[in-house]
């Protein structure tokens, strides 16, 4: 079996953010997101394979660096250009040959033990589903219908969900499945796993769930990569900074090497400080600021600021803020 972690989009629904900055190298409390899931697989003792695209390459080498993680290319450069997740992974196998494959969605963070997953793996496709208990938020995910821990039915981002169990983006497929890939690509235009999923069930092809509960979050609005903070970040983690007698520090935070905490600042609680940053008589609670970024007179809540901004005499709640940017009001 090979592990294939699939991480080529362009994640459009957190630019600015991710313009620049690939959505599984930003950070979670004192880790990055792909460090997460990293660490789940190594328990499996299978050897990791990432797929990424052309643009976001050379981030990922450097984070690869010391990983044992073998990347892929994709040669895209461009959200028009990119391959969808079986598009993306038929090029996997090109590479690597026929096999058993554990996919697991880049962007991913999950509760559950890849070794207990696989321990369920019976040779037919299986599914991790989580219960999000809404219909209404269950509109945004591919939508599963269960009888007995086997998936009956499978309709992607419906209208009118049938049930509140949704597909996490974490699968085993089967050498038999893996190749069925390309006479799926050849009769579909809608190249994600959804469809794919949707496809093997018309097909009549046995595929299995694994359900789990605890916490499950697809980091794919600023919501919920704030919510993800706020579950994954226990403790603090504070690097060598300056910080006055005067500012507060309110657990969990992390804060890296270089910041300046001034004046009378409050930083705190669930609060990701970047590098650099400077602080000064701000406070700043369940938010992400990036490295380099200047906020003086201002309050940040709910929020995230990318690189090299500068905030003054603002106060911003549920905000997203592309880097270089410059606010200020008054003076």
């Amino acid at each position: 079996m090979k592990v294939v972690i699939m991480a080529g989009g362009y994640a459009t629904r957190l630019w600015p953010i991710t313009k620049d900055n690939p959505k599984p190298l930003l950070p979670v409390g004192n880790k990055l997101i792909i460090d997460y899931i990293l660490e789940k697989t190594e328990e499996l003792d299978l050897e990791v394979y990432l797929s990424t695209n052309r643009f976001f390459a050379s981030q990922f080498k450097k984070w690869a660096e010391d990983k044992g993680v073998t990347l892929l290319i994709e040669e895209t450069l461009c959200e028009d250009e990119k391959l969808g997740t079986i598009g993306a992974l038929d090029e996997v196998v090109k590479k690597l040959g026929t096999d058993d494959y554990l996919i697991i969605a880049g962007d991913n963070l999950f509760s559950f033990s890849l070794k207990d997953f696989l321990s369920k793996y019976n040779g037919k496709p299986l599914i991790a589903v989580y219960d999000v208990g809404d219909f209404e938020l269950a509109k945004r995910y591919g939508v599963v219908l269960l009888e007995n821990e086997k998936i009956v039915d499978f309709e992607e981002k419906p209208v009118k969900p049938k049930s509140t169990w949704v597909s996490t983006g974490i699968y085993i497929f089967p050498k038999e499945v893996i190749d069925l890939i390309p006479e799926y690509l050849n009769e579909n235009s809608k190249d994600s796993p959804g469809y794919f999923v949707q496809w093997l069930l018309s097909k009549g092809i046995e595929i299995h769930a694994y359900p789990f509960d605890n916490y499950w979050y697809d980091i794919g609005s600023s919501d919920s990569y704030l919510e993800a903070m706020k579950t994954l970040l226990k403790e603090s983690h504070i690097e060598e900074i300056q910080i006055s007698p005067y500012s507060k520090i309110i657990p969990p935070v992390v804060i890296r090497k270089g910041a300046k905490i001034l004046g009378r600042s409050i930083i705190g609680p669930y609060a990701y400080i970047g590098e650099g940053c400077i602080i000064e008589n701000s406070d700043i609670s369940d938010s992400i600021i990036f490295k380099n970024t200047v906020i003086r007179n201002s309050t940040i809540w709910r929020s995230i600021i990318d690189k090299k901004c500068e905030i003054r005499n603002l106060e911003l709640k549920k905000s997203l803020v592309g880097g270089h940017a410059k606010i200020q009001r008054g003076d």
